[in-house]
């Protein structure tokens, strides 16, 4: 690997065509963000004279009440969980501008935080009227900075995808990884997703789903073998833990799943989270990847499950997701330890499942529709999950987790940070507040 890197700039623009589709084509000149004033670096460091770098965590779906369920189940009453150890707090709103919904989805959410414009469900960086935005990815990028994708969803989805390409729909994964490898070129890709990079009847390292009706999980490429292409482009392409352990590339791909990195399904009837490679090590090699470039990176880490249990109320596999998250929360706090040019966000673009915790109540007007024993709850059904055990009393103390939705909710979600422009993201604002903040400290 390589110890220190300069990079040549490279810039893009973004044209809307016919058909709802995007033509990426390359343009002279520095974005500027829209509504957000002029250029933003010259490819060696900001303003500041020195270079910056930003890791931005999102638990996908994490709301307060994920993060207290979290900390009961990992550090009890009288600890805390590495990622509300942070020194700034503040609480973000997650509204979307749709046509029909006030919720927002992850699409719309992290557009917002990628483009600082709120748009439509479903979009990817692109406005209400479909026309394509700047994104933190493509900026960084374009600046001479590296930049990198770490997740347990498919590479390609919504939250990652915002920061890296621009889509009038979400869905449309394998033209997002296209995206990825002609436009704004990241220089670390990990999570799952393997069946958007390939064509249909190549299959890969991950078989499909025998029997799985609901999602049998086949590749489904219309783009043609983007692996190959971007093996053809320099990436290190990996697929197992034994290939991402020997890899050394400064470019380097790895698809470790069909899908999501893990199986979101209702307790019992198929769920797993066991992915090949943890969070907290996918996130430890971008860290080693991306700090070699001498004019700092933009890193988006996501745990994906939160989410996807939530949706499914599946408690305990949401526990297991959030044990996940703060392992990498450590791996980036550590980073910024020793690199206090670095600025660590850690939030949630919406939450999901309207969690509440409560006692295992006898009386509670709650009821089945979870896990707990039907004989200690009542007879309305609502979802709780549970008993789940306080760390640290023994089993002493428990506590109950009771679900009102299978879909998002529009409460703000907490935003904890350290490092540089953190001390701008305490009180109450939108969720666009955060991309003034980053580009901010990239750029300004």
């Amino acid at each position: 690997m390589t110890t220190t890197r300069t990079r040549r700039l490279r810039t893009v623009t973004v044209v809307a065509v016919a058909g709802g589709s995007l033509a990426l084509l390359p343009f002279s000149g520095a974005f500027a963000g829209p509504g957000h004033g002029s250029g933003y670096g010259n490819g060696h460091g900001n303003a500041h004279g020195q270079p910056r770098s930003v890791i931005f965590v999102n638990g996908d779906g994490m709301g307060a009440t994920h993060r207290e369920a979290g900390r009961l189940d990992q550090e009890g009453f009288d600890g805390q969980l590495a990622m509300d150890r942070l020194p700034i707090a503040g609480l973000q709103t997650t509204d979307a501008r749709d046509p029909e919904d006030t919720v927002t989805d992850s699409a719309a959410s992290a557009s917002a935080w990628a483009t600082g414009v709120k748009t439509y469900n479903g979009a990817i960086s692109v406005d209400v009227d479909g026309n394509p935005l700047p994104t933190l990815g493509q900026q960084a990028e374009e600046a001479g900075l590296a930049g990198g994708i770490v997740t347990t969803a498919q590479v390609t989805d919504a939250s990652p995808a915002a920061f890296f390409a621009n889509s009038t729909d979400r869905a449309a994964q394998d033209d997002i990884a296209r995206q990825y490898l002609e436009v704004s070129r990241p220089e670390v890709i990990l999570g799952g997703g393997e069946d958007w990079w390939l064509p249909a009847g190549d299959e890969g390292t991950y078989p499909p789903r025998a029997g799985d009706e609901e999602d049998p999980e086949v590749s489904r490429s219309t783009q043609g073998d983007l692996v190959a292409q971007a093996e053809g482009l320099g990436y290190e392409y990996v697929s197992t833990a034994e290939e991402f352990a020997a890899a050394d590339s400064d470019l380097l791909l790895g698809l470790f799943a069909n899908e999501e990195m893990f199986q979101q399904r209702p307790e019992g009837q198929g769920d797993e989270f066991d992915p090949v490679v943890s969070l907290a090590d996918m996130t430890t090699r971008a860290l080693e990847v991306l700090s070699q470039d001498e004019d700092g990176f933009f890193l988006l880490v996501e745990e994906e499950a939160v989410d996807e249990m939530s949706h499914n109320n599946n408690g305990t596999r949401m526990l297991e997701s959030m044990r996940s998250l703060d392992d990498a929360v450590e791996v980036a706090r550590a980073y910024v330890a020793e690199h206090p040019d670095t600025l660590l966000i850690v939030t949630g673009d919406h939450e999901c499942g309207g969690l509440t915790i409560e006692d295992v109540d006898a009386d509670d007007e709650s009821g089945p529709g979870g896990t707990l024993d039907p004989s200690i709850a009542g007879e309305t059904e609502s979802g709780e999950d549970g008993p789940f055990v306080v760390a640290g009393t023994g089993g002493a103390y428990d506590f109950a987790l009771d679900w009102t939705t299978t879909s998002h909710t529009g409460v703000p979600t907490v935003v904890t940070a350290e490092g540089p422009g953190s001390e701008d993201l305490t009180g109450y604002y939108p969720n666009t507040h955060l991309y003034d903040v980053v580009s901010s400290v990239l750029f300004d």
